[in-house]
Protein backbone atom coordinates (compact mmCIF):
# COMPACT_ATOMS: atom_id res chain seq x y z
CA UNK A 1 0.00 0.00 0.00
CA UNK A 2 2.76 2.46 0.92
CA UNK A 3 4.62 1.65 -2.30
CA UNK A 4 1.59 2.69 -4.34
CA UNK A 5 1.15 5.87 -2.34
CA UNK A 6 4.78 6.88 -2.46
CA UNK A 7 5.65 5.34 -5.88
CA UNK A 8 8.94 4.03 -4.52
CA UNK A 9 9.46 0.87 -2.52
CA UNK A 10 12.71 2.26 -1.15
CA UNK A 11 11.00 5.45 0.04
CA UNK A 12 8.23 3.44 1.68
CA UNK A 13 10.78 1.24 3.48
CA UNK A 14 12.80 4.27 4.64
CA UNK A 15 9.69 6.03 5.90
CA UNK A 16 8.56 2.88 7.67
CA UNK A 17 11.92 2.61 9.45
CA UNK A 18 12.18 6.29 10.38
CA UNK A 19 8.55 6.83 11.41
CA UNK A 20 8.54 3.70 13.58
CA UNK A 21 11.75 4.84 15.28
CA UNK A 22 11.22 8.60 15.64
CA UNK A 23 13.83 9.00 18.40
CA UNK A 24 16.58 7.28 16.41
CA UNK A 25 18.95 8.62 13.79
CA UNK A 26 20.55 6.49 11.09
CA UNK A 27 23.31 6.91 8.51
CA UNK A 28 22.78 5.92 4.86
CA UNK A 29 24.63 2.59 4.92
CA UNK A 30 22.88 1.61 8.14
CA UNK A 31 19.48 2.31 6.58
CA UNK A 32 20.56 0.36 3.48
CA UNK A 33 21.51 -2.63 5.62
CA UNK A 34 18.34 -2.48 7.72
CA UNK A 35 15.96 -2.29 4.77
CA UNK A 36 18.14 -4.39 2.47
CA UNK A 37 18.33 -1.81 -0.34
CA UNK A 38 21.12 -0.24 -2.42
CA UNK A 39 22.84 2.70 -0.64
CA UNK A 40 22.67 4.97 -3.71
CA UNK A 41 18.89 4.49 -3.95
CA UNK A 42 18.54 5.10 -0.22
CA UNK A 43 20.60 8.31 -0.48
CA UNK A 44 18.48 9.55 -3.40
CA UNK A 45 15.21 8.93 -1.51
CA UNK A 46 16.54 10.49 1.70
CA UNK A 47 17.41 13.63 -0.28
CA UNK A 48 13.85 13.75 -1.65
CA UNK A 49 12.37 13.26 1.82
CA UNK A 50 14.61 16.02 3.16
CA UNK A 51 13.37 18.39 0.42
CA UNK A 52 9.79 17.56 1.48
CA UNK A 53 10.79 18.49 5.07
CA UNK A 54 9.93 14.98 6.32
CA UNK A 55 13.53 14.07 7.18
CA UNK A 56 16.22 16.05 8.98
CA UNK A 57 19.95 15.45 8.53
CA UNK A 58 22.89 16.25 10.74
CA UNK A 59 26.58 15.63 10.30
CA UNK A 60 28.69 14.01 13.00
CA UNK A 61 32.28 13.51 12.00
CA UNK A 62 32.35 11.73 8.65
CA UNK A 63 28.79 10.48 8.92
CA UNK A 64 25.59 12.20 7.85
CA UNK A 65 22.67 11.04 9.99
CA UNK A 66 19.00 11.17 9.03
CA UNK A 67 15.95 11.11 11.26
CA UNK A 68 12.28 11.83 10.88
CA UNK A 69 11.20 15.45 11.30
CA UNK A 70 8.75 15.21 14.19
CA UNK A 71 7.90 18.90 13.77
CA UNK A 72 6.60 18.42 10.24
CA UNK A 73 2.85 19.08 10.05
CA UNK A 74 2.53 15.76 8.20
CA UNK A 75 4.34 13.72 10.88
CA UNK A 76 1.30 12.60 12.95
CA UNK A 77 -0.78 11.72 9.90
CA UNK A 78 2.01 9.83 8.12
CA UNK A 79 2.98 7.99 11.29
CA UNK A 80 -0.62 6.84 11.69
CA UNK A 81 -0.88 5.86 8.02
CA UNK A 82 2.35 3.89 8.14
CA UNK A 83 1.25 2.12 11.34
CA UNK A 84 -2.08 1.16 9.76
CA UNK A 85 -0.49 -0.09 6.55
CA UNK A 86 2.15 -2.17 8.33
CA UNK A 87 -0.07 -3.48 11.08
CA UNK A 88 1.25 -4.47 14.48
CA UNK A 89 3.62 -7.23 13.29
CA UNK A 90 5.12 -4.90 10.65
CA UNK A 91 5.64 -2.11 13.16
CA UNK A 92 7.27 -4.54 15.59
CA UNK A 93 9.55 -5.87 12.87
CA UNK A 94 10.62 -2.35 11.93
CA UNK A 95 11.43 -1.38 15.52
CA UNK A 96 13.19 -4.66 16.28
CA UNK A 97 15.29 -4.45 13.12
CA UNK A 98 16.43 -0.95 14.04
CA UNK A 99 17.26 -2.17 17.56
CA UNK A 100 19.60 -4.84 16.17
CA UNK A 101 17.51 -7.71 17.52
CA UNK A 102 18.82 -11.02 16.17
CA UNK A 103 15.58 -13.01 16.32
CA UNK A 104 12.02 -12.24 17.31
CA UNK A 105 8.58 -13.82 17.12
CA UNK A 106 5.06 -13.42 18.39
CA UNK A 107 3.63 -16.47 20.16
CA UNK A 108 0.64 -17.37 22.28
CA UNK A 109 -3.08 -16.73 21.69
CA UNK A 110 -2.48 -13.66 19.46
CA UNK A 111 -1.17 -15.98 16.72
CA UNK A 112 -4.68 -17.40 16.25
CA UNK A 113 -6.64 -14.24 17.10
CA UNK A 114 -5.09 -10.86 16.22
CA UNK A 115 -8.00 -9.03 17.91
CA UNK A 116 -6.79 -9.84 21.42
CA UNK A 117 -5.76 -6.93 23.67
CA UNK A 118 -2.26 -8.33 24.29
CA UNK A 119 0.45 -10.37 22.65
CA UNK A 120 3.50 -12.34 23.74
CA UNK A 121 6.77 -11.34 22.10
CA UNK A 122 10.05 -13.25 22.31
CA UNK A 123 13.20 -11.33 21.37
CA UNK A 124 16.85 -12.34 21.22
CA UNK A 125 18.85 -9.14 21.58
CA UNK A 126 21.49 -7.35 23.62
CA UNK A 127 19.77 -3.98 23.06
CA UNK A 128 19.06 -2.00 26.21
CA UNK A 129 16.60 0.56 24.79
CA UNK A 130 14.14 -1.95 23.35
CA UNK A 131 11.44 -1.55 26.02
CA UNK A 132 11.00 2.20 25.34
CA UNK A 133 10.38 1.55 21.63
CA UNK A 134 7.90 -1.20 22.44
CA UNK A 135 6.06 1.11 24.85
CA UNK A 136 5.45 3.47 21.92
CA UNK A 137 3.99 0.61 19.85
CA UNK A 138 1.78 -0.44 22.78
CA UNK A 139 0.31 3.06 22.93
CA UNK A 140 -0.07 3.39 19.17
CA UNK A 141 -1.86 0.06 18.71
CA UNK A 142 -3.59 -0.11 22.09
CA UNK A 143 -2.17 -3.55 22.79
CA UNK A 144 -0.17 -4.80 25.75
CA UNK A 145 3.12 -6.43 24.74
CA UNK A 146 4.39 -9.12 27.11
CA UNK A 147 8.11 -9.17 26.33
CA UNK A 148 10.39 -12.11 26.91
CA UNK A 149 13.88 -10.77 26.25
CA UNK A 150 16.90 -13.04 26.12
CA UNK A 151 20.49 -12.01 25.53
CA UNK A 152 22.29 -13.56 22.58
CA UNK A 153 24.69 -15.41 24.89
CA UNK A 154 21.83 -16.78 27.05
CA UNK A 155 19.91 -17.85 23.97
CA UNK A 156 22.86 -19.76 22.50
CA UNK A 157 23.68 -21.35 25.84
CA UNK A 158 20.09 -22.43 26.56
CA UNK A 159 19.56 -23.71 23.04
CA UNK A 160 22.77 -25.76 23.18
CA UNK A 161 21.92 -27.21 26.60
CA UNK A 162 18.36 -28.10 25.51
CA UNK A 163 16.58 -25.79 27.99
CA UNK A 164 13.00 -27.09 28.32
CA UNK A 165 11.34 -23.64 28.41
CA UNK A 166 13.19 -22.46 25.31
CA UNK A 167 12.59 -25.73 23.47
CA UNK A 168 8.84 -25.51 24.20
CA UNK A 169 8.79 -21.87 23.09
CA UNK A 170 10.62 -22.60 19.83
CA UNK A 171 8.25 -25.46 18.99
CA UNK A 172 5.07 -23.46 19.56
CA UNK A 173 3.02 -21.88 16.77
CA UNK A 174 4.42 -18.40 16.09
CA UNK A 175 4.61 -15.38 13.79
CA UNK A 176 8.29 -15.01 12.94
CA UNK A 177 9.33 -11.36 12.75
CA UNK A 178 13.13 -11.57 12.50
CA UNK A 179 16.00 -13.97 12.11
CA UNK A 180 16.25 -17.69 12.28
CA UNK A 181 15.79 -19.82 15.33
Amino acid sequence: MLEKLFTSGIRADIMSLLFNNPEEKFYVREISRLINKNPSGVKRELDKLEKMDLVLTEKEGNLKYSKVNKNSPLFPELKGLIAKSLGLPGALKSVLTASDAKSAFIYGPYVNNANLPSLDLFVVSDATHLKKNLDDIEKRFGREINLTLMSILDYKSKKKSGDRFLKKLLNTKKILLLGRL
